[in-house]
C-alpha cells in the first residue's frame, strides 16, 4: 500500500486527507498482510490564475512522476500495488510505473477523457484518463509521464459504471474512441454479470490489467465519501455492496495486476462511521 495524498488536480482542498483517513478507518488492518510503504509528500490544491485552463499541471506531473517511481520499486519487490489517493490523476502515475503498459479497467463516475477545451473549470483528475490516451488537445506534461506517449490505446481501456446522460461530452469520447463501456443501469440490472462482461474484455486486452477506483462511482446518499457527489450528474450511482460485488469479480482475475483508490474526500463524510463501512467491504470485496 501506497498512500498520495495529493490534491492537486482537484475543484478544491480535501482529497489529500484521503489516505489518512481510510487508514484511520482501519484499511491497513482489514486487509491483513499488506505491506505498508507509508505516505509520498503531501501537495494541497491552490489556485492557478496563470493557467485557469488545466490548473497545477506542474504539480500534477510531478505526483504522478513520483508515482511512476514508487510503483516501479513495489513491482519490483514482487509486491501488488494498492495506491490510495488522493486525486484521479495519480493513476497516470501508476499505469506509467509498469514497465510494460497494462490494460486499464476504469471504475469510475465519469472516464476522465475531458481536455482543457472542454473542461472550463480546469481540474486534472477529469483529464486523465484523456491524457494516457493522447486525447487531441490533452495536458501535455500529464501525458508525458511514462516511457511511452501515448501511455494507452483505446483498445486497452474498459470504462465501468460511469452515469453519463445522452448527449453527453464524455459519451461522445467513449463511443469515440472505440472504449468498451457499461453504464451503471447495466451493474444495477446484475452487479455480478455486469462485472464478468467487464472483466472479460479487460482480460482479452492485455496480459496484465490495473483497476481504477475513484469513490464518485457511488451513489452519494448510499456512501457519502466521494469529492465530487453523482459525478454523472442525477443520482444514479453504485451502491456499496454493487461496487464491492463488481470489485470481487475484479480482483479475483489470474491477470488483476494492482488497484488505485481515488477520490476519497473524508470531509464529506457525515461522521466517521460512513468510511469504517465503506473500508469494511473494500478489504471484504480485495479478500
Amino acid at each position: 500500500m501506497l498512500g498520495v495524498p495529493s490534491s492537486a488536480g482537484a475543484h478544491t482542498p480535501g482529497l489529500e486527507k484521503g489516505p489518512a483517513a481510510v487508514r484511520s478507518a482501519g484499511l491497513v488492518g482489514a486487509l491483513g498482510g499488506v505491506d505498508d510503504h507509508g505516505d509520498l509528500p503531501s501537495v494541497r490544491w491552490r489556485p492557478d490564475l496563470d493557467r485557469p485552463s488545466a490548473k497545477n499541471a506542474a504539480a500534477v506531473a510531478r505526483v504522478a512522476t513520483e508515482v511512476a517511481a514508487s510503483t516501479a520499486r513495489i513491482l519490483d519487490a514482487g509486491l501488488l500495488p494498492l495506491v490510495v489517493g488522493g486525486d484521479c490523476s495519480i493513476t497516470v502515475g501508476v499505469v506509467a510505473g509498469f514497465a510494460d503498459p497494462p490494460a486499464l479497467l476504469y471504475v469510475d463516475g465519469g472516464p476522465d477523457l475531458f481536455t482543457p477545451s472542454t473542461r472550463p473549470n480546469g481540474n486534472l483528475d477529469a483529464m486523465g484518463l484523456a491524457c494516457m490516451l493522447g486525447v487531441p488537445g490533452h495536458v501535455a506534461e500529464l501525458g508525458a509521464v511514462g516511457r511511452s506517449v501515448p501511455l494507452l490505446t483505446s483498445d486497452k481501456v474498459v470504462s465501468y459504471g460511469h452515469a453519463l446522460p445522452p448527449g453527453d461530452v464524455e459519451l461522445a469520447m467513449l463511443d469515440q474512441l472505440g472504449i468498451t463501456h457499461l453504464h451503471a443501469d447495466e451493474v444495477h440490472a446484475d452487479p455480478s454479470a455486469a462485472a464478468r462482461r467487464a472483466r472479460g474484455a479487460i482480460e482479452s486486452a492485455a496480459p496484465r490489467f490495473v483497476l481504477h477506483c475513484d469513490v464518485d462511482v457511488l451513489s452519494f446518499v448510499d456512501t457519502p465519501i466521494a469529492d465530487v457527489p453523482d459525478s454523472g450528474g442525477d443520482p444514479i450511482g453504485l451502491t456499496l455492496d454493487e461496487l464491492a460485488t463488481s470489485l470481487s469479480v475484479f480482483t479475483a482475475s489470474p491477470s488483476f495486476a494492482g488497484l488505485v483508490l481515488t477520490e476519497i474526500n473524508p470531509d464529506h463524510a457525515p461522521d466517521p462511521s460512513a468510511l469504517t463501512r465503506f473500508v469494511t467491504r473494500f478489504a471484504e470485496s480485495l479478500s
